[in-house]
């Protein structure tokens, strides 16, 4: 995996005969109190190493591009106008600044149902934000996002994921449930190692690779999550593994490895945004 350029918005990579663009949608202050230990209760006391925006934790909200020049897929799709305007909601101007044109996207496949990741299928003046979009791949437990009548546009070209698919030749849906019920990590393989696009595996990327048992207030099954972190964790030890995360710092792709009881992430690009 090989950082190649960037801009304000995005952040493209070589990883082997697939490029990967990283493209940043924002982000959103939450409070610390949303982070709970092993028994489910606030944490007393947040590490010093974890930095505040004012009071507030700040998470980047990311999504990902992959494409081997033919087929190409979009991994969650930012916030539109739906959530957190106006901090959010620049995935249409990070894929212009990418030079990505929006028809190429033919699969958009979505890691869970929360606004910051799913909104962005319909642009905010109502239409199909990508115009030549076939299929939708989501968590069967998350799939009922699209009854409501935002995503109606899109509904007949959802495909629910229940066990490990594939997509195309080099991307695989694993569902990894906890978060939500249809949570997905995509698995990208190419000839350079797999990228594992993991959604909201972690929120705070200063303190849950260090701390993993530590977990969101806002995930679904906290031990449930909290089990599908660690053994994702374990395997992006492994070498020739990479992870792009919707909330780790933006561009969000970095390498991980064991420290301590915990692990250590190793970014592969400079910060944007």
């Amino acid at each position: 995996m090989r950082f190649t350029s960037g801009g304000r918005l995005h952040a493209t990579f070589e990883f082997g005969e697939l490029r990967v663009i990283s493209l940043r949608d924002g982000y959103i202050d939450m409070p610390p109190t949303r982070l709970r230990d092993e028994d489910g209760r606030a944490l007393d006391e947040l590490p010093a190493a974890v930095p505040l925006a004012g009071d507030n934790l700040r998470l980047s909200v990311n999504a990902f591009y992959v494409t081997d020049g033919t087929r190409s897929v979009l991994i969650d799709t930012g916030a539109s106008d739906a959530w957190h305007v106006p901090t959010m909601g620049l995935i249409y101007d990070a894929l212009d600044e990418a030079g990505v044109d929006r028809a190429d996207v033919t699969d958009a496949a979505i890691t869970h149902n929360h606004e910051d990741h799913v909104s962005g299928l319909i642009a905010p003046d109502g239409s199909e934000a990508f115009p030549k979009l076939e299929r939708v791949w989501i968590g069967a437990g998350d799939a009922s996002v699209f009854a409501g009548r935002r995503l109606e546009p899109v509904r007949d070209r959802v495909v629910p994921v229940s066990e490990k698919v594939a997509i195309n030749e080099w991307a695989t849906a694993l569902p990894t449930p906890g978060h939500t019920p249809g949570h997905t990590v995509y698995e990208i393989s190419s000839s350079a190692g797999r990228l594992l696009v993991w959604g909201d595996t972690v929120h705070v990327p200063t303190l849950q690779f260090d701390r993993p048992k530590v977990s969101w207030e806002l995930d679904g099954d906290q031990a449930e999550a909290r089990a599908a972190r660690a053994a994702l964790l374990e395997r992006l030890s492994r070498p020739h593994h990479f992870v792009a995360g919707a909330h780790l710092d933006s561009p969000g792709i970095a390498r991980v490895t064991p420290s301590g009881e915990g692990y250590a992430l190793e970014y592969l690009a400079p910060p944007i945004g």
